[in-house]
């Protein structure tokens, strides 16, 4: 049975990889508690090992990709 969690903040740019200091873009909240934030590529790298030890991951990579807001002109 997966664990059902409240809704965890969107990461914003003053959130950092613990690995490198770039832009965070996934959080893993660990099942023995505490979090950890991750940018895609250090996740990518970890992932694998990480997810056992998950109690939630929350991945935002996919706002990586999203086309830039058009600034609305007057």
């Amino acid at each position: 049975m997966t664990p059902t969690l409240s809704p965890t903040a969107q990461l914003t740019a003053l959130d950092r990889c613990d690995r490198c200091g770039a832009q965070a873009y996934v959080r893993v909240v660990l099942v023995a508690g505490g979090d950890l934030l991750f940018c895609g590529h250090h996740f990518r790298e970890h992932e694998a090992r990480l997810r056992p030890l998950a109690l939630d991951v929350q991945d935002e990579t996919g706002r990586l990709t999203e086309p830039a807001p058009v600034p609305i002109e007057d």
